[in-house]
C-alpha cells in the first residue's frame, strides 16, 4: 500500500568534500522487506553529520547524509504485517537502525548493531547490502543513515515510532538522534538515580535534552558547562541549577565548591573533544561516572589521568544513541507529555536549499541548541 509519490526527489547530496552538498534531483527511493518509505517533514543538522561532510570521517561518495527526521509514512514494504506501522502515519526516525536479527539485537542491544556499523556506518548501505538511493542514471548513492537530507527516505521499521498529533512535524525531527541519544546516554550509559548530581558538557542539541532528562529522572544538581553564555543562558531555561563557562572559569574549582567540595556524580560530555573530555573528568566525584557522548573527528584521543581514575574508582561509559526499539518510543512519550521542551532547542530552521549555510553555521558553533531543515520552506 502507497500514496502517489513522484519518481523524482530533491536531496542535498555530497559528491565531492571540497565542493561539499548541492541540492540535486535524484530517484525517489521505495522500501524492501521490513522497511517503510516516508516523506520528510524535517530533518536535523548535526555534528555527526559534519565528520562526513569534511572528510574526518571516511564514507563513501556520493552520499546523502541527514539522520534524525520526521515526517509521514507514504509506502510500506513487505514484511510489515507485524510492525503496527501503516501508511499515513506520523513518525520518528531514529538515527541508529538496528537490524533486529544480528546477536546484539537479539539481546536487546540496539546500539551494539554489528550490521548497522558494518554496512550503514562503513558503507552507507542497507541490510540487504545495497543502497535505496540511485541517481538519475541509477548509479547508486551511499545513505548515512536513512540519508534524511532529502524529500523522500527509507529507514527500517525498527527504527520508526509513530508520534501524536501533537508532536511538531518539524521540531520532532530531532527525537531520534538529540532527544534520543541523551535518553540512552541517562538511562544506559549512566543509569542516573533519583537525588545524584551531574554535569552536562557542552550544551548543543544533545546536551541540552541531557539537561532535561536529567531533571526529569530526578537530579538534583544539573550544571551546564560551555564556552558561549547564550547557550548556558538557554541551558538555565530548560533546568540547569547552575552554569560554567569554561572559557573563562576553572571548571574543577567551581564545579567542587558547588558540590561541597565532593564533585559531580555523572559527567556527560557531549562534544567529542579532548578538552571537553577532560573537562567532564574534571568535574566528577570519588567513584564518579563520567559518560561520554560526543563521536570525534576522526581518530582523536584524550589523556586520561591512570593513577586518579584507579584509585578514586572512577568510570568512563561510553554511550552511543540509545536501545532504538524500547527508548524512541519512551523518548517520543515523553515529549508529548511535556517531559521535553523538544521545540525550545530547535532555534534556526532553513530550507533544503539552504543546508549548505546551516552546517556552516554549525561548523562555527553559531548555532544553539539545534537546527532543522524543514522541507516545506
Amino acid at each position: 500500500m502507497s500514496r502517489h509519490i513522484p519518481t523524482l526527489m530533491r536531496a542535498a547530496v555530497l559528491r565531492d568534500i571540497d565542493h561539499g552538498l548541492e541540492v540535486q534531483e535524484i530517484r525517489t527511493p521505495h522500501p524492501k522487506d521490513g522497511e517503510v518509505l516516508i516523506r520528510v517533514s524535517a530533518c536535523g543538522l548535526c555534528h555527526s553529520d559534519l565528520h562526513v561532510l569534511g572528510g574526518a570521517i571516511a564514507f563513501p561518495l556520493p552520499a546523502v547524509v541527514g539522520h534524525e527526521v520526521a515526517g509521514e509514512i507514504v509506502e510500506l514494504g513487505p514484511g510489515n504485517d507485524q510492525s503496527g506501522l501503516a501508511v499515513g502515519q506520523r513518525v520518528a526516525g531514529a538515527f541508529l537502525m538496528p537490524c533486529g536479527r544480528c546477536p546484539a539485537c537479539a539481546e536487546g542491544r540496539d546500539d551494539l548493531c554489528g550490521p548497522f556499523f558494518d554496512l550503514n556506518r562503513l558503507q552507507g548501505k542497507l541490510y540487504d547490502g545495497t543502497t535505496r538511493l540511485a541517481d538519475m542514471d541509477g548509479s547508486p548513492i551511499a545513505m548515512y543513515s536513512m540519508g534524511g537530507l532529502a524529500e523522500y527516505c527509507v529507514i527500517p521499521s525498527t527504527a520508526v515510532a509513530p508520534v501524536p498529533d501533537r508532536i511538531d512535524p518539524v521540531a520532532g525531527a530531532i527525537l531520534g538522534c538529540a532527544t534520543m541519544t541523551a535518553y540512552g546516554a541517562v538511562r544506559r550509559g549512566a543509569d542516573l538515580r533519583h537525588g545524584e548530581t551531574v554535569a552536562v558538557v557542552a550544551t548543543g542539541g544533545v546536551g541540552s535534552s541531557i539537561i532535561q532528562i536529567a531533571r526529569a529522572f530526578g537530579a538534583s544538581r544539573i550544571i551546564a558547562v560551555d564556552i558561549a553564555e547564550d547557550k548556558l543562558a538557554a541551558a538555565r531555561m530548560l533546568g540547569a541549577t547552575d552554569t560554567v563557562n569554561s572559557a573563562e572559569q576553572n571548571v574543577h574549582e567551581v564545579v567542587f565548591s558547588l558540590t561541597g567540595g565532593r564533585g559531580v556524580d555523572v559527567a556527560f560530555e557531549a562534544l567529542g573533544r579532548p578538552e571537553t573530555w577532560n573537562s567532564a573528568l574534571e568535574a566528577l566525584r570519588d567513584g564518579g561516572r563520567m559518560v561520554p557522548i560526543g563521536l570525534g573527528a576522526g581518530v582523536q584521543t584524550a589523556e586520561v589521568e591512570i593513577n586518579k581514575t584507579v584509585r578514586r574508582s572512577q568510570s568512563i561509559i561510553g554511550s552511543y544513541g540509545a536501545r532504538t526499539r524500547q527508548d524512541l518510543p519512551e523518548v517520543v512519550r515523553m515529549a508529548a507529555d511535556g517531559q521535553i521542551r523538544y521545540k525550545e532547542i530547535v532555534t534556526r530552521r532553513f530550507s533544503l536549499d539552504q543546508v549548505a549555510e546551516g552546517y556552516d553555521l554549525l561548523r562555527h558553533g553559531e548555532i544553539q541548541g539545534r537546527a532543522v531543515v524543514d522541507m516545506s520552506l
